[in-house]
């Protein structure tokens, strides 16, 4: 499998994550973590609290259609996986989330900006683990 690396839209990509990270804690007080922000949303503490989480979700869902307005054409997505896979990958990334207390985006990005020892542990781990699931995965079952 070829992965290709794209520079240009990966900074695009992390300065617009930075951006929004920074502005949700400057504006709201708020840890910019998906599944936090997902998880508030389902179980709101009150109708200011919902409706920002709200937006954050819509516009998530918004950003591919904001890149076909811009390039014609909507990203390419292909996952070499089947269906099984990814429903069990689903369920061990949920367990990940509330055994870390948080997900990659709140651990990697907030967490370690905030200089947070949990979020430097949490990232450490969850690189490690993709590293060694990355290497079974393609080295040892040839997937």
């Amino acid at each position: 499998m070829e992965t290709t690396f794209t520079p240009i839209a990966s900074a695009v990509g992390g300065s617009l994550i930075g951006l929004a990270a920074v502005s949700l804690m400057l504006l709201r007080g708020k840890i910019m973590g998906a599944t936090g922000i997902l998880a508030g949303a389902l179980r709101p503490a009150s109708s200011t609290d919902w409706t920002w989480r709200a937006l954050v979700l819509v516009g998530m869902l918004c950003g591919p259609w904001i890149y076909f307005a811009g390039a014609g054409q909507l990203p390419e997505i292909v996952v070499p996986s089947s269906n099984v896979l990814l429903v069990i990958g689903g369920v061990l990334v949920g367990a990940g989330v509330t055994l870390g207390s948080g997900c990659t985006s709140g651990h990697g990005v907030c967490g370690m900006a905030r200089l947070s020892p949990r979020s430097f542990a949490a990232t450490a781990t969850f690189m490690l683990t993709t590293g060694v699931t990355v290497y079974v995965t393609r080295h040892l079952f040839g997937v």
